[in-house]
């Protein structure tokens, strides 16, 4: 079983974040982002979590847990209380197709539901992300609608507290 661990990313992290950025992978997933990190890093609001993953002490990915109603660029708009938002990117290209992102939705996930307030997560791939639809699609989210984001044409998301309750095992 893979052993994926989160720490949260600090400003030591910038250069690894940054050649991460660059990957063609995570580039062709997320094209017109630019996630601010000399900023970002070292930023605490408590609307976000910023996470490394770590296999063995090895930095694989990053994940970004928000509450969408509080984030301070609105950028999923009006949106009901209690909801989490989830980014997540694999680093490198060799650590794609090992099931780390798998591992690192599912502890996301746990995380985002244990607040007892928290009714549904939500994600945004590209709607042209088949890969990346059929992985949320496989961990139990459901397809809501279309949207655009900025300049990304995107596939919203959702994954009710209650479906993901009954798939527990």
């Amino acid at each position: 079983m893979t052993m994926i661990k989160f720490r949260a990313a600090t400003i030591e992290d910038l250069d690894l974040l940054r050649h991460w950025d660059e990957q063609p992978h995570t580039v062709a997933s997320d094209p017109n982002d630019d996630w601010g990190w000399e900023t970002e890093l070292l930023r605490s609001p408590e609307w976000r979590e910023q996470l490394i993953a770590e296999l063995d002490g090895r930095p694989v990915g990053f994940v970004q847990i928000i509450d969408p109603l509080l984030e301070d660029s609105h950028y999923w708009g009006e949106v009901p209380a209690n909801l989490r938002a989830i980014d997540i990117w694999i680093g490198e290209a060799d650590d794609l197709g090992k099931g780390y992102g798998a591992e690192m939705m599912r502890l996301a996930i746990v995380r985002c539901f244990s607040s007892p307030d928290v009714s549904a997560i939500v994600i945004d791939p590209l709607d042209s992300n088949v890969r990346a639809r059929k992985f949320y699609e496989r961990l139990g989210f459901s397809f809501v609608e279309n949207r655009t984001f900025g300049e990304d044409f995107c596939a919203v998301y959702s994954l009710d507290r209650g479906a993901w309750e009954r798939n527990q095992i």
